[in-house]
């Protein structure tokens, strides 16, 4: 089909037209290179820790970096964003990624791999939001949920094939080969976004004046459903960080031995989560999205017990179950909190994806204390304790939907 006619804007981009195409896939690649590159070091934590001789609790602090520098700045850069548009921000931002994650193989020191990481994290932090509230504004509403779905499971797919390939390249060279391999990868897909996306014909800026943003963030908090989201947020991400963060330091050690390779390969269970994220945002649609998010959080509690087996195929399906509820949870938990955004979007969803990735800081590192002191069983009953409380939020907003 040709490009949107007038008519077509003005309720946004339609399934099927050429900009909605464009649009689509510059944003799926967007995402793709954000969980590519920010997650990099994931899968060499062992190597890091016996290079530089520190803790897997220390060496974890490579992954909080780069999230924690998100959380923080999430909030100020969409609020550029709503005041400044969106497209410019994401550009830069994805150049900027690719440039820390070439100087983080290069940092001699672990400080300075550490600072490298947050300025990775600092400079990916506006595309996250800027992406969601692009699609909330340009896509039209028949076709939100779809492209939703669609930039979870390019999320997936980023997350996936960025800490494989870093794996894989590391156990033919080194780790330093590895995150610049993701360098290179994040120069392309930054060239090709610029070019692809079309410009935005929805946006409206939004002031800055200190009692507008006010009055914005007080009328999000009396939100009856958003603030329960953004718990979710927190607690999935968490959970999910924190168990791919020791799952390697599990794998590594006896009976089982796993080189970087073999542990980077298990990471390609992300297509499962493409998958369910995908399925996750049809279902929505057609079952509701409080039906959904219980139903898969369930499936994340389940994939965690699963995981205290001692056979390596059946930790694998434990994750493989986990990861389908985790980015299933996640599509329609961000696309929920889209539709109950208004006008401010920008901000709602920057919050959403701060409590997002300061769960992947908190919880994806204070997961070392049990490991430390209890092994994996000690990491299963934390996260257990997590999912739960995504569990009774699930429980909650349902009764609130059907009141």
């Amino acid at each position: 089909m040709n490009s949107p006619t007038p008519a077509e804007h003005a309720t946004g981009l339609r399934a099927g037209t050429a900009d909605y195409r464009r649009a689509n896939l510059a944003l799926a690649i967007g995402g793709f290179t954000c969980f590519a590159l920010l997650y990099g070091t994931q899968p060499v934590l062992p190597q890091l820790a016996r290079e530089f001789g520190i803790s897997p609790g220390s060496a974890s602090l490579t992954v909080a970096a780069g999230t924690a520098a998100m959380a923080i700045l999430l909030i100020p850069l969409s609020l550029i964003a709503d005041r400044y548009g969106r497209e410019r921000l994401m550009r830069l931002g994805l150049f900027g990624a690719a440039v820390f994650s070439f100087a983080s193989a290069l940092a001699p020191g672990f400080f300075l791999l550490l600072l490298c990481r947050a300025g990775l994290g600092a400079s990916i932090a506006g595309v996250p939001a800027a992406a969601m509230a692009y699609l909330g504004e340009e896509i039209a509403p028949s076709a939100r949920s779809r492209a939703m779905g669609l930039y979870i499971a390019a999320n997936a797919l980023g997350g996936m094939s960025g800490r494989f390939l870093a794996a894989l390249v590391t156990d033919w060279l080194n780790w330093r080969y590895g995150l610049a391999a993701l360098g290179l990868v994040g120069a392309a897909a930054a060239i090709i976004f610029w070019r692809l996306l079309p410009p935005a014909r929805h946006f409206a800026p939004r002031s800055l004046q200190p009692r507008l943003l006010l009055a914005d963030v007080r009328r999000i908090g009396a939100d009856p459903g958003l603030p329960w989201l953004f718990a979710t947020a927190f607690l999935i991400m968490g959970s999910f960080v924190g168990l791919y963060n020791y799952l390697g330091f599990r794998l590594s050690g006896a009976p089982y031995g796993l080189g970087p390779a073999a542990i980077g390969s298990i990471f390609l269970l992300y297509a499962v989560g493409s998958v369910s994220s995908a399925w996750a945002g049809h279902a929505a649609g057609r079952l509701g999205q409080p039906r959904i998010v219980l139903l898969m959080s369930v499936c994340m509690a389940v994939g965690i017990v699963i995981t205290l087996a001692d056979p390596l195929p059946v930790i694998i399906l434990g994750v493989a179950v986990f990861t389908a509820g985790y980015f299933a949870v996640h599509a329609v938990a961000s696309g929920w909190v889209g539709r109950r955004a208004g006008a401010r979007r920008g901000l709602v969803s920057a919050l959403y994806l701060s409590s997002y990735y300061l769960g992947s800081s908190v919880i994806g590192s204070a997961a070392g204390w049990p490991w430390s002191r209890a092994g994996w069983p000690g990491v299963v009953a934390a996260l257990l304790g997590c999912v739960g409380g995504v569990i009774a939020i699930a429980l909650h907003l349902r009764r609130l939907a059907e009141d």
